[in-house]
């Protein structure tokens, strides 16, 4: 009797551990499949024309210059004219002045979301806008307590992150739903899902948090719309935003991103479209909360620290 039970238990604990390895066995060739294999969809079956906020820099100024080149029209959203005109010259130049191109002039920052969603509906209310990127953001200039983030700083991280990409895509999921088409894609970030914690730089690690649950949610909501909605997670990335000048292996240029970014249109909720940037969210899984959280403080507060000394000689100059 023994014996037999003491054999059932081995039986059980083989069969468990088997489907154990068939099951990490089956995320990695998923994770190959999705990073490596899979075909991306063809953008101009959303529509012709693609709306990207925060056009002017970055990883939405690249993800402009690539969706052009694949035959798209542009509308480039931002706050300062004279780089949406610059913005709009320039892919112009790349691409032979064959790119139709509307700018439009909103700041995120100062206008209420009635105002963004009411612009936004005049300026693309007989286009055919096939994907909407809201990319534009704003972060801390660096890293301080929550006590120390000043009001004004607060709010413009609230309006641009949360205010402004709520009401455009509330404006756009109209022109949307109509056509029963779209891609809407939602720049959010590694503070928010990647990693346990983003002490430091807490409001906008919340807010890109609420644009992943933003994500998720109308994702749901709007799939049997014909409409693919999702959010994608940039970890670093060499942008001003970043403060990072040079690329590398694990930072990609914007131009680099750029290119990961549109293989994953349409596809998952929410996802890491970069493949070492992918590779990073996993291995950071392994790593124990507690440990994670005690070394990114204690790295943001050299960052803080860093901030603050800058902070203080360009007052005495």
């Amino acid at each position: 009797m023994t014996m037999d039970l003491q054999g059932l238990i081995l039986i059980a604990t083989a069969t468990l551990g088997f489907i154990s390895l068939c099951n990490h066995l089956a995320n990695i060739l998923n994770w190959v499949w999705v990073n490596f294999l899979r075909p991306p969809k063809n953008l101009k079956h959303y529509g012709s024309w693609a709306l990207i906020t925060g056009s002017t820099d970055g990883i939405g100024r690249a993800l402009a210059s690539e969706m052009a080149s694949k035959g798209l029209g542009l509308i480039l959203l931002g706050r300062d004219p004279i780089k949406l005109e610059a913005t709009s010259q320039e892919i112009q130049k790349q691409n032979g002045g064959l790119v139709e191109i509307k700018t439009i002039v909103i700041d995120f920052a100062k206008e209420s979301g009635e105002e963004i969603a009411r612009k936004v509906e005049e300026e693309i209310e007989d286009l055919d806008v096939g994907i909407l990127v809201n990319n534009a953001g704003l972060a801390y200039p660096f890293a301080r307590f929550f006590d120390e983030v000043g009001l004004d700083l607060m709010d413009s991280i609230v309006g641009v992150n949360i205010v402004g990409t709520t009401w455009v895509t509330k404006a756009v999921l109209k022109t949307m739903m109509k056509r029963r088409r779209g891609a809407i894609v939602n720049i959010g970030s590694g503070s928010s899902t990647a990693v346990s914690s983003y002490p430091l730089y807490t409001v906008y690690a919340a807010s890109k948090a609420y644009i992943a649950m933003l994500s998720r949610c109308i994702s749901l909501e709007y799939k049997q719309h014909g409409i693919d909605i999702q959010c994608q997670i940039p970890l670093l990335v060499a942008t001003k935003m970043a403060s990072i000048r040079r690329s590398s292996f694990f930072i990609p240029s914007p131009e680099t991103y750029s290119r990961a970014s549109l293989r994953a249109i349409g596809y998952e909720q929410v996802l890491l479209p970069y493949w070492p940037h992918s590779l990073q969210g996993c291995l950071m899984k392994l790593l124990p909360e507690p440990l994670l959280d005690r070394w990114i403080l204690q790295y943001f507060s050299g960052m803080r620290k860093r901030g603050l000394q800058k902070q203080q000689k360009r007052r005495e100059n």
